[in-house]
């Protein structure tokens, strides 16, 4: 089955933990969607309860320094929805050189998270 990839510019309004989100999607023509959850695609980082509590809140603060309150841009994979109501995506954002990071492998590349299939 072929992936059909969508790509929009948003603005991270807030970051639940190290791979959960909450994203205003501008899908043009002054048209934006408010409000939408994202869960970053392919990893997975410690959650904020239990055992794992520390490196979670140290997973959300470091996702939090990289893209709370910027603009991003989001690829989604056939605009689907995970069996949380959340859209899976991957998070790219422009650094000071005009190239493309795609932050859900900074992530993982810096220990925050884990790469995992679903």
């Amino acid at each position: 089955m072929e992936k059909v990839l969508y790509h929009y510019k948003a603005k991270v309004v807030e970051v639940y933990d190290g791979d959960t989100c909450t994203i205003d999607i501008d899908l043009g023509l002054h048209t934006w969607i408010k409000g939408e959850k994202v869960r970053l695609n392919r990893i997975n980082a410690p959650e904020l309860k239990g055992t794992e509590r520390t490196k979670g809140l140290k997973s959300r603060d470091y996702l939090r320094s990289l893209i709370l309150d910027k603009e991003i841009f989001i690829e989604t994979i056939k605009d689907k929805k995970e069996k949380y109501g959340r859209y899976l995506g991957e998070i790219w954002l422009e650094d000071d050189k005009g190239n493309f990071v795609n932050v859900n492998d900074v992530l993982v590349k810096n220990g925050f998270a884990k790469y995992q299939k679903y």
